[in-house]
């Protein structure tokens, strides 16, 4: 059987949020299957070393670093314009970037709500509209990241909730205006991942778990990297609008008084 059509060779990539974790692991992903990939975070010294190890392995795809601050429009531009100046072009946007913190919502300032909404929705917004005219030369991909807190509700989480809400909602939308443009726009709805962050709040390493374990409700990046490539990928063709939920076995009725 043939896999060609999970290929995402020779096309051009942007991963914001790609200095560590799901971020890096799909610049990862993208560059070995021969994807150049434009890295980002808010911080220079954070990024560099991951384009650094992309470009001193054996990758067939190529990396620049790009300090940006998603919820900067001008920053954002600035992003694009490095790309097509470095590359030549845009093909794949994925929307990584984004924060949150635990609070009750009485506690939440206006402050702590807006910076959220800003780094998840704004950024999105930023990236998704700035990039909008090279997306649209020749066709490409959107690839949002929200949140099964976006589906769920997220107590304790509340502006993070709402902001992946907004994610979702938005990528239904705009798939529909871009369809015609030939740009798919879809979403990725992770549950519990062993990121860096994860790891540290919940003791659980990236290393202990096991792909071939059905029954567990943890992953790994490289599992949301996967997920990310087929959304890319020829493969996903007929896939539009769409919000994959990656995130184990299905909690179902734990939560109901009987």
């Amino acid at each position: 059987m043939s896999t060609g059509q999970f290929s995402v060779d020779g096309e051009t990539a942007i991963i914001t949020g790609s200095s560590s974790g799901i971020g890096k692991s799909i610049a990862e992903r993208f560059a070995e299957d021969g994807v150049d990939v434009v890295v980002c975070s808010r911080e220079q010294e954070n990024v560099d070393p991951v384009a650094e190890t992309i470009n001193e392995s054996e990758r067939p795809g190529r990396a620049l670093a790009v300090e940006c601050d998603v919820t900067d429009r001008e920053a954002v531009e600035a992003l694009v314009e490095a790309t097509v100046g470095e590359f030549g072009g845009l093909d794949v946007l994925v929307n990584n970037a984004g924060a949150s913190f635990m609070a009750d919502f009485d506690d939440i300032s206006p402050n702590g709500w807006k910076t959220i909404l800003d780094i998840n929705v704004t950024g999105t917004y930023h990236c998704t509209h700035a990039a909008r005219e090279s997306l649209k030369d020749g066709g490409g991909s959107v690839i949002n990241m929200a949140s099964v807190a976006g589906q769920d509700g997220s107590p304790l989480m509340s502006p993070y909730g709402a902001a992946k809400a907004a994610i979702i909602n938005l990528t239904t939308s705009l798939a529909v205006e871009w369809a015609d443009d030939d740009v798919r726009v879809n979403c990725i709805a992770p549950g519990y991942v062993a990121t860096p962050g994860v790891e540290s709040q919940m003791g659980v390493s990236a290393d202990a778990i096991d792909r071939e374990e059905v029954a567990r409700r943890i992953g790994t990046v490289d599992e949301i990297a996967d997920v990310t490539q087929f959304l890319a990928s020829p493969a996903s063709s007929y896939v539009v609008g769409e919000t994959i939920t990656v995130r184990g076995v299905p909690q179902i009725g734990e939560d109901l008084d009987v």
